[in-house]
């Protein structure tokens, strides 16, 4: 079946994009991205210093992808109403006080509250979700699917990024003062959310709004065939990329790849995933947005299972990496063009985060159930096989997805000011 774009789809436009809320929203999504992505990093020497087990981590950042998925709603709508920049600021002071309090974690509590609640908190306002509905109200449809891929793009990058700075960071100051450093970085965020101070009644976008009171968005949304398989599918990413970024690490230590490897990998998903999410921008503008998500997943399944069945070998822990990273983030902007697409902007924020609370829990049994499967039967290939599964499922779900407007009376639509 083709890729071919629906009927439907806008037309490209000569409209100038706006840079300066892009680039803000692009460094921010960096930011907020990096540390988290590193956290498989920080695991063993943790463990060794504390004697705690891989569950009580696991635990830890399964909390923080759950505090993640189920603020990310809130915050959504908070960024609607009250602007996007006041919740960003919010997002970079969270991150700090999180990444302090898991640095001078005496207990296993410390660790859930700091790196699990706090951090995942923080994430949430800075998320995705909330950076690319800014975008959304600021750029033409025709622009959106490009915006978001920049937007994803730069989430990557900061996983590029912060894979070799936090294992630098933690060979020459060990775990806990590395964690301060970062938490340090993270109060930069606050002074580049200026830009995205607007909220949803703002933007270029905001005379073509549908006027919904918020029950009413989520009624329409809820009630909506493909949006809830959108968001059934959703899950699956959040199951496959956060096991992987929490346990990765952890497993190539298992089978005897040395540790350098862990780092080139994580570094290698997260370069290649900038030029995934940049392609799935692209895409994403001119093909089918259901079909390309379903190839992603199929992919994944692929790429998952060829790695299991193969020579594990530090040269297939690279191929790997980069097959992976090209499809790691590629799912966002599609699925956050969807929503735009299916509801418009004006509860973008809200609707977008209601997904991705799917994804989220998703990745809470991802990184949770890696570290309990691995602590009962010794072995992370359940969790894999489990995945692949998933992503099967995924594809399945992501097929009958209809890529267009839903039906609204159009007396609702706000005139032009």
């Amino acid at each position: 079946m083709s890729l071919s774009a629906p009927h439907s789809a806008a037309r490209p436009t000569h409209t100038s994009m706006p840079w300066l809320i892009i680039i803000a929203g692009a460094l921010i999504a960096m930011l907020t991205f990096g540390p988290r992505s590193a956290m498989g990093f920080f695991q063993l020497p943790m463990l060794q210093d504390t004697g705690w087990d891989r569950s009580t981590f696991g635990l830890a950042m399964a909390i923080q992808n759950l505090a993640w998925g189920v603020s990310q709603p809130f915050f959504g709508a908070a960024a609607d109403k009250f602007g996007t920049g006041r919740v960003l600021v919010m997002s970079g002071l969270l991150y700090a006080a999180g990444l302090l309090m898991m640095a001078h974690a005496g207990a296993p509590i410390w660790l859930h509250i700091g790196g699990g609640v706090l951090v995942g908190t923080a994430i949430g306002a800075g998320s995705f979700s909330v950076i690319l509905s800014a975008f959304a109200r600021n750029v033409t449809p025709a622009q959106r699917s490009m915006a978001f891929g920049i937007g994803t793009a730069a989430g990557s990058a900061g996983m590029f990024l912060f894979a070799p700075l936090s294992q630098a960071l933690i060979s020459n100051f060990g775990w806990s003062d590395s964690l301060v450093y970062m938490g340090a970085i993270m109060l930069v965020v606050p002074l580049l959310a200026y830009p995205l101070r607007g909220n949803a009644s703002s933007g270029t976008q905001s005379a073509l709004q549908f006027k919904q009171t918020v029950a009413e968005a989520l009624k329409e949304a809820f009630s909506h065939k493909s949006y809830l398989l959108l968001t059934t599918g959703f899950f699956v990413c959040g199951f496959q990329v956060a096991f992987i970024t929490a346990h990765f690490p952890a497993y190539l230590g298992g089978i005897g790849i040395e540790a350098r490897y862990a780092v080139i990998a994580m570094a290698l998903i997260g370069f290649f995933n900038i030029i995934g999410s940049l392609a799935a921008g692209v895409i994403g503008q001119r093909y089918s947005k259901p079909y390309f998500l379903a190839y992603i997943y199929i992919g994944r399944s692929i790429a998952v299972t060829a790695f299991l069945l193969l020579p594990q070998t530090p040269l297939s822990v690279i191929v790997f990496a980069i097959v992976m990273g090209l499809m790691w983030l590629s799912t966002v902007p599609p699925t956050n063009g969807l929503v735009a697409i299916m509801f418009g902007t004006r509860h973008l924020g809200l609707l977008g985060g209601m997904v991705f609370l799917s994804h989220q829990i998703g990745s809470f049994l991802g990184v949770w159930l890696g570290g309990f499967l691995y602590d009962r039967f010794g072995s992370y290939d359940p969790v894999w096989w489990l995945g692949v599964g998933m992503g099967l499922f995924a594809a399945v779900v992501h097929w009958p997805i209809q890529e267009k407007p839903v039906d609204r009376p159009t007396r609702s639509i706000q005139p032009a000011e």
